[in-house]
């Protein structure tokens, strides 16, 4: 058992879903994804899953203080199309709604004591948008928002896709954290 293994990792998720904010018709009622976007339980679970995995496999993209942290910490904010886009036009200067976006914090170059809290940065979902293309591909928005917020985690460890392979390879890796918990969706 490796020492990554053998100290499993605690996640200090900010979970901010603000219901007033989207519309209600827009989101199924089935319970999953009802408990996604009011509980951050499920969240921190899968994500705590994710992580583990990530660093347990050197062939994965991991900044090595993520490996080496145990205390990692978080924000996930479940919005509406509006509040994203203006996200989106201040920090990406694209005036138009997305499904996810992510704000990494890691600095590759600190040093921090051991069991201190490493911040990982922010994840920003679209439920309506989520919404949308959970439609288009047929399947629960609870799957949906999981397979966004697994694409913002892997930005948030540093995956970016530039180019056709290197997306492959990041989607690819999203398919492997969904099957953790036995769901996998080819896209």
């Amino acid at each position: 058992m490796s020492a990554i293994e053998a100290h499993p990792i605690d996640l200090d998720l900010d979970l901010a879903f603000h219901p007033a904010q989207i519309d209600a018709s827009t989101w199924s009622t089935d319970k999953e994804t009802s408990l996604r976007l009011t509980h951050a339980n499920p969240w921190q679970q899968d994500i705590k899953a994710w992580i583990q995995m990530i660093r347990s496999d050197p062939e994965l993209t991991c900044p090595e203080i993520v490996r080496q942290s145990r205390v990692l910490s978080m924000g996930l904010q479940l919005t509406d199309d509006s509040t994203i886009t203006e996200l989106n036009s201040s920090w990406r200067q694209r005036s138009e709604a997305t499904d996810v976006l992510s704000f990494p914090a890691i600095d590759n170059n600190l040093i921090l004591p051991k069991d201190t809290c490493l911040e990982l940065g922010d994840i920003v979902v679209s439920v309506a948008t989520a919404q949308r293309q959970a439609k288009e591909h047929g399947h629960e928005l609870s799957l949906e928002l999981r397979w966004l917020v697994s694409h913002g985690l892997l930005h948030l460890l540093g995956w970016e896709h530039p180019s056709s392979a290197s997306l492959k390879k990041m989607l690819s890796c999203q398919e492997q954290l969904l099957s953790i918990n036995g769901n996998v969706q080819h896209r």
